[in-house]
């Protein structure tokens, strides 16, 4: 999964334009004219694809939506199911919308995200958040073709990117962008499933386009490479599974069960975009602005250890890694140093056994129990004997029997 339902969603009002007589020009567009010209405007805005749909109900989305809430696979993500009943349709939050104009931007990366798995002493961070904030970016080329449509047409836009409870992957399907895969992420016919989507919904009439027409086939490589087993069904995700999700969304300490698997990923996961086989028509984000930064394409783990809040905070301004917060990423981090097999990050992992979150402090246990042998782990445990919190007593009884262990004279 690329963003579990898109984990980083943030709950604002979206951003609204208004035709007046001032700014209407003589001559108003509209049918088939008017979505030619907007077309035109969004791909001279830097979007690579566009298509419309009605802002009209989609019950079958809304059906698989509440099934999916009622199984509890959107884990933490309350979210969800406080705008269940207004994703259903555009029109149940606004219920003048008669268009919804949907753009994808393409973010495709330079090389195959699974090719760093391999380098065990370095993070990987999804593909997604290596550059600038993708939020910003859009919605101001969203802002411009929104206010060139309300110009052209004397009619009202309201713009949205992950703003507001909005289903931007049904719509798109729709609206012929693509269709969703059996991962629940669109993939496009001439750019894979490397795409971050915008939407503007209108009071205008404007065609729409045929819907994507579903084109997976008999193809599971999406569920069968998930590392954690996401998938219960084809187009079905549990979150609570889910690496992006647990990595980005979850606040506490990550499942025992799936920290092996997250092997190095610090920040999300591509893993199910990555093996999509129409990929194969894909090519290289072309937008400078969303280019990843050469520091944030694996880090080195011990670099990462080493980061307070301020450095944190400076190092990932403007990207999405920043809302994650500086202890949940070292946690992530630090279960990518348990599993690196390298005993030279033990000593900085150890140094975090004093950090004042909690968080941390208890992922620096299990890392440091998957890196250094009985005698060095008794040792470390004496000296932080002053431990209370209940969450770091716990990885700390959890690391291969130590409380009997370290009962025993130390040798000398």
């Amino acid at each position: 999964m690329h963003d579990a339902s898109r984990p980083e969603a943030r709950q604002q009002a979206p951003a609204s334009h208004k035709a007046t007589a001032g700014n209407t020009p003589a001559a108003v567009l509209s049918g088939a004219a008017l979505r030619e010209a907007v077309v035109a405007r969004a791909l001279a805005e830097g979007f690579d694809v566009a298509g419309v749909a009605p802002a009209a109900a989609l019950p079958e989305t809304g059906a698989r939506l509440m099934a999916w809430l009622a199984a509890g696979y959107h884990g933490e993500m309350d979210w969800m199911r406080a705008g269940a009943e207004r994703r259903i349709s555009p029109q149940a939050m606004w219920p003048e919308a008669r268009s919804a104009l949907v753009l994808g931007l393409n973010y495709g990366p330079e090389h195959n995200p699974l090719d760093g798995l391999a380098d065990r002493d370095r993070g990987l961070i999804s593909v997604y958040a290596q550059g600038r904030d993708y939020h910003e970016i859009i919605k101001g080329r969203l802002k411009q073709v929104a206010g060139f449509l309300a110009s052209r047409a004397g009619a009202d836009v309201k713009v949205f990117v992950d703003t507001a409870p909005l289903m931007e992957k049904p719509l798109a399907a729709l609206a012929g962008v693509g269709w969703q895969g059996k991962h629940s992420v669109l993939v496009s016919r001439s750019l894979g499933n490397w795409l971050f989507l915008g939407v503007i919904l209108t009071t205008a009439e404007l065609p729409p386009d045929p819907p994507g027409r579903p084109s997976c086939g008999s193809c599971r490589a999406c569920l069968d490479v998930c590392p954690t087993d996401a998938f219960p069904a084809p187009y079905q995700l549990d979150s609570r599974r889910c690496i992006s999700y647990l990595t980005i969304e979850h606040a506490g300490p990550v499942p025992h069960a799936f920290r092996k698997a997250i092997g190095n990923r610090i920040f999300g996961c591509d893993d199910c975009l990555a093996v999509c086989p129409w990929n194969k028509f894909a090519r290289a984000g072309r937008d400078a602005k969303l280019a990843a930064r050469q520091e944030n394409d694996r880090p080195a783990l011990a670099e990462l250890l080493a980061l307070d809040d301020a450095t944190f905070r400076s190092r990932f301004a403007g990207t999405p890694v920043k809302r994650t917060g500086r202890d949940r990423f070292l946690r992530n981090v630090l279960i990518a140093t348990g599993n690196s097999g390298d005993a030279r990050l033990a000593e900085p992992a150890a140094r975090l056994l004093d950090d004042p979150s909690a968080l941390v402090r208890g992922a620096a246990v299990w890392a440091l129990g998957q890196l250094l042998d009985a005698g060095s782990l008794g040792k470390l445990r004496r000296q932080h004997a002053a431990e209370t919190e209940q969450d770091v007593l716990a990885e700390w009884e959890a690391v291969a029997d130590l409380p009997a262990r370290i009962s025993e004279p130390e040798q000398t």
